[in-house]
């Protein structure tokens, strides 16, 4: 079977299916952890094409199974998140969330709608190839501990156990009908900082009776970026920032304590673990010689997404041959995190990009953000590939 060809006429065939799958999905986001609903349509959605599922890992996870001939020969997994983010949407999109503070910025809608897509082809193929695809509908991407590990605590990939993973996720400023890859590490990993300040407060006009906490934080912010200016090796790429700074005083009070956030992001798990007790350190040390004290709390996040070498050159090269030269792209590193490292750590996987950039004059926005409104032409590309990358794959 000439399967390129049957994929992408399978792919034409549904695709004003998939844009209603994720205009649904779009239209009725749940933030991580809560994606109770769109659960019980993705389930609807695999009854309605005769796919076996398992449900309920971590609550609302999706296990999906489509046997092929000989379904022992080989097994591989298609992964997809669902959760959305507690952003208010643009109102001027067409298109837009019904739930007030909750939002698909992420393009969350689109990768489970069109691993939909890509599952309704390969089941309606299944006579034409050899082995097992898994499917992966996966909470709680955007939140702390992850979905992706959580899942695998729960025994969701022990069996079968997947030979390799494949991924996709939206990229605004890459054209509609593109794609990207990057072998080796491609996303950091990412971790939550936390510092408490405390010391005595009082009148901002009597510093000399008190200990200025603000000042006492101020030099612990600039202190900790040293760290990554002159502890880190500068081959390693390293970002340290702070986001959140309360010091709840007023003009002329300094407060008993100030509280601060940030995230670290790196892509050396070895240097991970030594600039996290550094910045405990340096942090502590400074407080300490100011006459205050810092309470440092460090949220292990996610690991590094680390694309395996043989995996995505199997990839870069079908996807070549499927889009053509011109559509696929080699990627730079992204200082972003993914909980999709996770599986990176047990599987050979690779997460890979599909462009949803807008024509003309109508703006994309960026991810995370209320004016983030994805190029639906773009699904047809997410649907199709995906699918056609599962068919190489079970080839290997």
């Amino acid at each position: 079977m000439d399967f390129k060809h049957e994929i992408k006429n399978l792919t034409k065939k549904y695709y004003s299916e998939i844009i209603g799958i994720r205009r649904h999905i779009h239209e009725n986001p749940e933030l991580s952890f809560e994606e109770f609903e769109t659960s019980k349509y993705i389930c609807s959605k695999l009854d309605e094409y005769g796919i076996s599922y398992k449900a309920g890992y971590v609550k609302t996870g999706i296990i999906g199974t489509i046997k092929g001939k000989n379904p022992d020969k080989r097994v591989i997994a298609l992964r997809a998140d669902m959760d959305a983010l507690p952003i208010d949407e643009n109102e001027t999109h067409d298109i837009k969330s019904c739930n007030k503070g909750v939002m698909h910025a992420c393009g969350h809608d689109a990768h489970s709608a069109s691993l939909l897509g890509t599952a309704k082809i390969l089941n309606e193929l299944k006579n034409e190839w050899e082995g097992t695809i898994l499917l992966i509908f996966q909470p709680g991407e955007e939140k702390f501990p992850g979905g992706a590990k959580l899942m695998m605590e729960e025994g969701a990939l022990d069996n079968p156990k997947p030979e390799i993973i494949l991924g996709q996720h939206v990229l605004p400023d890459m054209d509609a009908g593109d794609v990207g890859f990057k072998e080796g590490m491609y996303m950091a990993s990412g971790d939550e900082i936390y510092l408490t300040i405390t010391g005595k407060g009082g009148h901002a006009a009597m510093p000399h009776t008190l200990t200025d906490n603000v000042l006492v934080t101020s030099h612990i912010i600039v202190a900790l970026q040293q760290i990554v200016s002159r502890f880190v090796a500068a081959s390693i790429p390293t970002v340290l920032s702070f986001g959140k700074v309360i010091a709840n005083g007023a003009t002329n009070i300094i407060p008993e304590k100030v509280e601060v956030a940030g995230t670290l992001r790196t892509m050396n798990e070895e240097w991970r673990a030594k600039i996290k007790e550094q910045i405990k350190k340096v942090a502590t040390e400074m407080a300490s010689s100011m006459g205050a004290n810092c309470e440092v709390k460090i949220n292990d996040g996610y690991p590094v997404v680390t694309n395996e070498a043989t995996v995505t050159e199997m990839a870069y090269n079908a996807a070549q041959d499927y889009l053509g030269t011109k559509h696929v792209h080699k990627m730079d590193i992204r200082m972003t995190a993914e909980d999709f490292g996770y599986y990176t750590e047990k599987f050979p996987c690779t997460f890979y990009r599909f462009g949803v950039k807008q024509d003309g004059d109508k703006k994309t926005g960026g991810l995370h953000t209320p004016g983030f409104n994805l190029n639906e032409d773009a699904l047809e590309t997410s649907v199709g590939l995906m699918a056609y990358l599962a068919i190489e794959a079970l080839k290997k």
